[in-house]
């Protein structure tokens, strides 16, 4: 490589034909003379023509002069001069081997594209110099292997392996890569430059001393060493949320900036649809910042992934399982009367329990089981036979959870719906069955859903009633006595489940219900009601769905291992356990279950690692400085050469005004494609607006009528997309992007379907807009008219249907008629029973098929569905707007209407004739 100055050459060797432009300018200075014009009068030929003998003309010295500079130019960009060189890479000239070490853990995956730059930069750049170049990722790879730093090879080689590298959802290990590179210098003990390309986030606790320090200290002894990494971005991530009684708490944490900040945290569905969104304000030199998502709680347990609204990667999605919904328990006493009084109450410690994250229903056991709950509690109150009891035992074999307490009541009188049979009476100090001091509580077992919960000893039981002995009794029992007597058991029936304290829920019999250990177990039992069979103790979870650096779900690793159910909560996120989604693949007749292990949960505060003594620090957050000169000197030159060619054709008189015109018009056609850039910029067409001359004719497209309403001619034009992106996954056509049409002034004839929401305010059409919808329709194009207003009736869009009226005032609209059952409609592609959009339940009008206009094709299709934002996407694919009240299942039901109707559209009364196939043929053979 050879600098000059600012400028480097990358093959100087090409330079060397420099030198032979003398002899290029003695080749080039002789140009054939111009072609003389003479009049064919053969006498005066003979006369006048002279006898002199022709010599050629010489070249015009500044004609020659262009010629060289092209050559020259070309000489000059097949060199590879770089402006620059060097710049914004932070490595030095040299022929030492350059390291490059990348932070690969979750912290980098924000600005990922930058960090690569630089890193492809400095690679680049050593390159250029021959200098061989080994890459060191710092995070354990998805198989679970150590980092490693590769083998020394060309610096050519090393771009293919800093291609494919991607953040990993996990911390790196620097310790790990600190023993690597321990091992690469005893190899080369000759010493090597470092660029370190750093997520600036320490990801040890604080004071361990495998941090960053060490790793750069290690880096700088070895040679010359460059820290990248990036300035003006705070690093944050999202935390695990709090389940509060009427909202989810929501933190952002980050590493401390000197000003104010905001981040936003959106709430979304399953399907990614977002129902909520908070900002969150961060003040200057805080490490958190913290907001509230209200929601009601139906919609609040709709929620299943909690995202920062800006590039995060995996630390800035949660993932909420059945831990973070809010379920209704229903409470009942035996004794209303004094339920709720202070300190003795049989509900007053139920209530104070589970009121923090459940939603608390009171009343009638009738009242109660009316409405779904999914956690009904007993305390201390029989079920004597009856509707009742058969209300009960229908409630817990439908999933239900059951929890009962004990008491005089339930002891003197014991029904079947307990998990294990009852010795009479109770065992109490001073009594027949007691002990002769309070009894306190033994470690939970691993099978218990309590298993890991600390056992406090103060916690102590005077009074409880026995458990009769039976076979299986040690595996219905979830928590037991010191002398090995059951005090919580279990058993399951049919979906649900059946859970007996055999204590009061009082302070009466024991001091259980004083402890923050009975707020634990009892906010354990609430998460298994699911209304599925939950999963408990050592019974091991495997992967089904994690996360990559990016925050994307998808499937697991290979190196991806099970965990056990009752230890999810503690386990750091690794190459061996991945964040994401871990349980049980659903069996038939269940549903999946599943538990949600977060990347935020384990990870230790965060902390800016400190700039290291000694290092270059090289800021990072866009393209590097240096630039590559070859393509715009060989651009150059080609334009001198078409220039050359244009004026020797001039010279020799080759260009008559018709072909001097011709030239001209090509070579500004020429010099515009050479300054055009490299991507095709496409004509955006604004709503309403002229479309491009023939663009509707080389395309099938759906279109739209443009209401003046921006909001609705979005949700139209993105409901489109997302339906003709859905058309042309699923069937052969092929749908362009859609368009927004005015009739009257568009022609209208490109188009198979028009979609026309009906706003309120929607004025009639004019004479020309009349005349166009009609003929439109006469030739066999369709209307889609939606009022959007079977939400809530006239209430979600009043005054729609009354505009209605006012735009079809005019139109030559067919007498109209419910969509019947056997209607093409209904079975051009998909069978369907019912055509929903956004909402359901309305009906769908169509021409009568007695009308044999169009072939019975119906021209007009009227409904108020909101089919456009049943399809809409947005820019991520996510659909931004709720369908009501089906859901996913809905969605996927208008998406197959719009399939239909594009193809009833495309192909007219196809399918129904089809369907008169047989009488055909049997009239044709008659």
């Amino acid at each position: 490589m050879l600098s000059l100055g600012p400028v480097a050459f990358a093959a100087p060797w090409l330079l060397l034909a420099l030198p032979a432009l003398p002899l290029l300018w003695w080749l080039l200075r002789v140009t054939p003379p111009a072609p003389r014009r003479q009049v064919f009068p053969p006498i005066r030929l003979l006369r006048d023509l002279p006898a002199v003998e022709q010599t050629p003309a010489r070249t015009p010295w500044w004609l020659l002069a262009l010629r060289i500079l092209a050559a020259a130019l070309v000489v000059l960009g097949l060199a590879r001069p770089v402006l620059g060189p060097g710049a914004g890479t932070g490595v030095a000239a040299g022929a030492a081997p350059l390291l490059v070490v990348v932070d690969d853990g979750w912290a980098a995956a924000p600005d990922w594209p930058a960090r690569m730059a630089a890193a492809a930069a400095a690679v680049e750049r050593a390159g250029r110099e021959g200098r061989r170049a080994a890459l060191l990722a710092t995070a354990p790879a998805e198989t679970g292997a150590p980092p490693a730093v590769s083998a020394l090879m060309p610096a050519e080689e090393l771009r293919a392996r800093l291609a494919a590298l991607r953040p990993k959802p996990w911390a790196p290990d620097r310790a790990a890569a600190l023993a690597a590179l321990r091992r690469f210098r005893e190899a080369h003990p000759g010493g090597f430059e470092s660029l370190f390309v750093t997520d600036g986030v320490e990801h040890a606790p604080a004071g361990a001393p495998e941090g960053f320090a060490p790793l750069a200290a290690a880096l700088a002894e070895a040679g010359p060493l460059t820290v990248a990494r990036a300035e003006g971005r705070p690093v944050r991530r999202l935390a695990p949320p709090s389940a509060e009684a009427d909202r989810l708490g929501v933190t952002v944490q980050q590493i401390p900036i000197a000003a104010d900040a905001e981040a936003a945290v959106l709430a979304r569905t399953g399907d990614g649809r977002v129902l909520a969104r908070a900002a969150v304000p961060i003040a200057a030199g805080a490490a958190e910042g913290r907001a509230a998502l209200e929601l009601p709680l139906e919609i609040r347990n709709q929620v299943v992934r909690l995202e920062l609204d800006e590039p995060a990667g995996a630390a800035g999605v949660v993932l909420l399982d059945e831990r973070f919904r809010r379920r209704p328990v229903g409470l009942v006493a035996g004794g209303e009367g004094t339920a709720d009084a202070p300190l003795i109450g049989e509900l007053f410690y139920l209530d104070r329990a589970l009121a923090p994250f459940t939603e608390i229903r009171r009343g009638a056991l009738d009242q109660i089981l009316a409405r779904r709950v999914a956690v009904l509690v007993l305390a201390d109150r029989t079920v004597p036979e009856g509707p009742e009891r058969e209300r009960l035992e229908r409630f817990v074999r439908e999933g239900g959870t059951l929890v009962r307490f004990a008491g005089p009541r339930l002891a003197e009188r014991p029904d079947p719906l307990l998990p294990v049979a009852l010795r009479a009476g109770e065992r109490q100090l001073g009594g027949a069955l007691s002990w002769e001091q309070p009894q306190r509580l033994a470690a939970f077992p691993d099978h218990s859903p309590f298993a890991g919960l600390p056992v406090p000893e103060e916690v102590t039981v005077e009074r409880q009633v026995l458990a009769e002995p039976a076979p299986r009794l040690a595996e219905r029992s979830w928590a037991r006595l010191a002398d090995g007597t059951p005090l919580v058991t279990a058993d399951a029936r049919g979906a649900g489940r059946i859970v007996l304290f055999h204590v009061t829920a009082n302070a009466e019999w024991s001091n259980l219900p004083l402890s923050g250990l009975f707020v634990e177990m009892l906010r354990r039992i609430v998460a298994l009601s699911a209304g599925v069979a939950g999963v408990e103790g050592e019974q091991p979870l495997a992967p089904l769905e994690t996360l990559d650096g990016f925050g994307r779900l998808g499937p697991a690793p290979p190196a991806a291992a099970a965990l056990p159910a009752n230890r999810i909560e503690a386990i750091a996120a690794s190459p061996r356990h991945p964040p994401g989604w871990y349980g049980t693949p659903a069996q038939e007749g269940e549903a999946t279950y599943r538990r949600a292990l977060n990347l935020t949960a384990g990870l230790p505060p965060l902390r800016a690692a400190p700039p290291p003594a000694g290092a270059a620090l090289l800021p990072i957050g866009g393209l590097p400085a240096e630039r590559d000169l070859g393509p715009w000197l060989l651009a150059a030159a080609f334009l001198l050469l078409a220039l050359d060619m244009l004026v020797s054709l001039g010279l020799r008189g080759l260009l008559s005004a018709p072909r001097r015109a011709a030239a001209r018009a090509g070579a500004a056609v020429l010099l515009l494609a050479l300054l055009a850039p490299a991507a095709p910029v496409q004509a955006q067409r604004v709503p309403g607006g002229p479309e491009p001359e023939g663009a509707a004719a080389l395309a099938t497209r759906l279109a739209y009528v443009a209401t003046g309403d921006a909001a609705v001619d979005e949700i139209v034009r993105s409901g489109l997309v997302g339906l003709s992106d859905y058309v042309n996954r699923r069937t052969a056509a092929a749908l362009a992007e859609p368009v927004a049409v005015v009739p009257g002034r568009d022609d209208l004839a490109f188009y198979p379907l028009l979609y026309w929401a009906v706003t309120p305010d929607a004025p009639q059409p004019d004479a020309r807009a009349v005349e166009a919808l009609n003929a439109f329709m006469r030739h066999g194009g369709i209307i889609l008219f939606d009022t959007r207003s079977e939400g809530s009736g006239e209430g979600f869009a009043p005054g729609a249907r009354a505009a209605l009226r006012r735009v079809t005032r005019d139109l030559a609209i067919p007498p109209l008629a419910p969509v019947p059952e056997d209607h093409v409609l209904r079975r051009a592609f998909y069978l369907l029973s019912e055509l929903p959009g956004r909402f359901a339940g309305g009906t769908v009008w169509v021409a009568r098929e007695v009308d044999r206009a169009n072939d019975s094709v119906s021209p007009v299709i009227v409904g108020g569905h909101d089919w456009a934002g049943a399809w809409a996407i947005d820019s991520r694919g996510n659909n931004p707007y709720a369908a009501i009240p089906g859901g996913a299942r809905q969605r996927t039901l208008a998406y197959r209407f719009g399939v239909n109707l594009v193809m009833y559209a495309l192909t007219g009364n196809y399918k129904g004739d089809q369907v008169h196939v047989p009488a055909i043929l049997e009239r044709l053979g008659n």
